[in-house]
């Protein structure tokens, strides 16, 4: 492990870099064409992108018939019209319209189910984005496995019209090297099996309840797009990813909520599907994500009032705006051995500093966003009330070892 992490980096072959079979046609209707097209490097250079780096080899092994010997050119008026409209791409992203399709529709799809679902009078919001963000993860995972020389065609199947046959987006989450895991895997899994539901049933009144996973598959979606193409692929150029699900005023809102309950086969579905999942599944952020809002500590009495508090540009807080800030309000704070004092005085005597010092490490637990606890005033961490009662369920759990 030392040598892995000391030497060198290895640079990553993707099997995806490659050239596809149009893309090998032109190739040798440019060979044949020769003039302009007679160094293998001037040929290159129409087929590498941002997205797909093709080494020159390729273009000779086509030259030599090394390889692709039975792929036949094509016509010159195939040829003719990709000159044409080379270099052919989205000036939005400066993705290849055609050789990057996928990445394209991805994006738009996505980009779609957002302003969707952000449309003022629409009544079936939640199902029109769970269909468009399951088209838009499909694409993504469908350009992933291209890009990593992955057949995701299912072997021998065939549609009605005798096209091809693509991995449906839960065949694609089934796979080994998916790059979609944990929570991200749990949420879309989830959103297929409302799908399911929306598709032969009628439904209403779902947009709340599944409001924080609807959120949370355009943040997850976003975030495997930018570790895996690029961070200038991101949606945030286009649009803001926070879903609108307030419309109403707390009154309204209150009643509304009263006055109607989730249409029972989709509680039914929801519930059948969180059965099977942990705590920790259901806490994770990637499954679900909520926003919590503290009333602010305002310097002039009724300040605090406004809905929206704004922030002048250049401004330190302005620095902050694209981060949620939670502000603990009176909570008990506890340094660590007040903690530990409290586990002794409930009946654990035998748990000590170094017990509880291996169990924050364990978990993680002075990870901000998991709410166990903040920085003090001077500098040191502090419990919150919900770590002291996690150290007891887990004082508990162990039976007889701390008492």
């Amino acid at each position: 492990m030392a040598d892995q992490d000391n030497g060198p980096k290895k640079i990553k072959r993707r099997r995806g870099n490659t050239l596809e079979h149009w893309e090998v046609a032109l190739v040798k209707a440019m060979i044949a064409r020769g003039g302009a097209f007679t160094n293998d490097q001037d040929i290159l250079a129409y087929f590498t992108r941002p997205t797909r780096t093709v080494n020159h080899r390729l273009i000779g092994e086509i030259r030599t018939e090394a390889k692709h010997k039975a792929t036949k050119p094509a016509t010159d008026d195939d040829l003719d019209a990709f000159l044409s409209t080379w270099p052919d791409i989205d000036h939005a992203t400066g993705l290849s319209i055609r050789g990057d399709e996928l990445l394209i529709k991805a994006r738009e799809a996505m980009i779609a189910g957002v302003q969707t679902f952000n449309s003022a009078g629409l009544t079936f919001r939640a199902e029109l984005f769970i269909v468009t963000a399951i088209i838009a993860w499909t694409y993504l995972l469908h350009a992933w496995f291209r890009r990593e020389g992955i057949d995701y065609r299912y072997a021998g199947q065939k549609t009605k019209e005798g096209a091809e046959k693509f991995w449906e987006l839960g065949h694609c989450l089934k796979q080994p090297k998916c790059p979609v895991k944990g929570g991200a895997a749990r949420n879309l899994e989830f959103l297929i099996e409302i799908r399911h539901e929306i598709e032969h049933r009628s439904t209403n009144r779902i947009d709340d309840a599944l409001g924080a996973k609807l959120q949370s598959c355009a943040l997850n979606f976003n975030d495997l797009l930018k570790k895996e193409f690029g961070v200038q692929y991101g949606l945030e150029k286009r649009l803001p990813l926070a879903l609108q699900f307030v419309s109403f005023g707390a009154e309204q809102r209150a009643a509304l909520k009263k006055a109607s309950g989730l249409p029972k086969h989709i509680e039914a579905a929801i519930d059948a599907f969180e059965h099977g999942l942990t705590d920790e599944e259901m806490k994770d952020p990637a499954y679900r994500i909520s926003y919590g809002f503290v009333p602010m500590v305002a310097k002039k009495p009724g300040a605090a009032d406004t809905a929206v508090h704004i922030v002048s540009g250049g401004s330190d807080e302005a620095g902050e705006i694209s981060k949620i800030i939670l502000k603990e309000v009176n909570k008990d704070r506890y340094p660590p051995n007040k903690v530990v004092e409290k586990m002794q005085a409930a009946g654990f005597p035998k748990f000590r500093m170094h017990d509880h010092t291996q169990l924050w490490k364990q978990l993680d637990a002075k990870n901000p966003g998991k709410g166990f606890g903040c920085i003090g005033d001077y500098g040191n961490w502090v419990w919150f009330d919900r770590w002291i009662d996690h150290v007891r369920q887990h004082c508990e759990a162990e039976g007889e070892k701390f008492r």
